[in-house]
């Protein structure tokens, strides 16, 4: 946390007198008591003075006081605020395998479930499209503020052949401002001009990569094309078989891809077990790529706490007052 006028400080050294004047008032009180005659209610009282709750009211207040200090001193921190600049991409495997009923009722309704909750989390104005990859990579929604276009859009998402992981990514990388499609797909592609706004894709799959270009050098490229890429894993590494019209087909995540795809492009890898872990993932991912952390001035939040310890200030004594009357 920063201060913009950190000279405000120096007023709490005016708390000292105030601290000095407040240990005085308890050493007078302890020396008049002896005047009193009664010297059983003295001693009950004495008893009732050496509590720590009596000093409750006077640290509250200077705490009041230490506050106040603080907002005029204008305390800057790091809050999350909506982001609009970044463009989100979501990538989905769409392949067969994601027919598996270990997420009822099956991977592909799960992940749409999931994805749905992932979209509707996202702050508005915020640029989000839709890719989904099989044995080729579709772009179903270019990047749009139309957030209900893109439900909708996940709703009607049905299962094809293979999986192309890195076709998946690459697709959801030129779909965002700023990065152009080689013509050539020999060709190299360029690196993005000037400063481009920040991409993201979320990507999910649930087996291995057998068409198309390696994942990794997918990633290589959305890495020169500045563009973080998160992966989620469903299904286990183990794999399990499928019962596809009549005929078994074994299947299994390729975790390690999806962690260097996720390496490659300074990025993080979440696996999932369960549809409900899925919805936990997608639901963080939402406030990590939706949101973004700027220096906010917080002066209210301190005003604010100091009005909070100057009532209990005010409760404590009359509760104090009460207690010993």
């Amino acid at each position: 946390m920063e201060l913009q006028s950190p000279q405000m400080l120096w007023l709490s050294l005016l708390l000292l007198p105030l601290a000095g004047g407040y240990w005085w008032a308890l050493r007078s009180q302890g020396r008049e008591a002896v005047l009193h005659t009664q010297v059983p209610l003295v001693v009950l009282a004495m008893q009732q003075r050496r509590g720590l709750r009596r000093h409750l009211p006077a640290g509250a207040f200077l705490l009041s006081l230490l506050a106040v200090i603080l907002a005029l001193a204008r305390p800057v921190a790091p809050l999350p605020v909506p982001s609009t600049k970044t463009t989100v991409m979501l990538s989905i495997d769409i392949s067969r395998s994601m027919l598996a009923t270990d997420m009822p009722p099956n991977r592909l309704e799960a992940a749409k479930t999931a994805a749905k909750e992932f979209v509707r989390v996202l702050p508005r104005g915020l640029p989000v499209g839709l890719v989904t990859f099989s044995s080729y990579a579709t772009l179903v929604v270019p990047p749009t503020t139309d957030h209900e276009q893109v439900i909708e859009a996940i709703g009607g998402l049905f299962t094809e052949f293979a999986t192309a992981v890195g076709d998946g990514l690459l697709e959801a990388v030129w779909a965002m401002p700023g990065r152009n499609r080689p013509d050539d797909p020999l060709t190299p592609p360029a690196p993005p001009q000037g400063d481009v706004p920040p991409g993201v894709v979320v990507l999910l799959s649930d087996g291995q990569s057998n068409r198309g270009i390696p994942p990794r050098d997918a990633a290589q490229i959305a890495r020169e094309q500045k563009v973080k890429v998160y992966t989620v894993g469903i299904g286990t590494p183990e794999g399990t078989f499928l019962n596809l019209g009549g005929r078994a087909i074994w299947v299994r995540l390729d975790e390690e891809t999806l962690k260097e795809i996720a390496e490659i492009t300074e990025g993080k890898y979440f696996h999932a077990s369960s549809a409900r872990q899925l919805r936990d993932v997608y639901r963080q991912l939402g406030w990590v790529v939706g949101w973004e952390r700027k220096p906010t001035e917080v002066s209210a939040l301190a005003g604010g706490a100091a009005l909070i310890f100057l009532v209990g200030a005010y409760v404590l004594s009359r509760a104090w007052i009460h207690q010993v009357s």
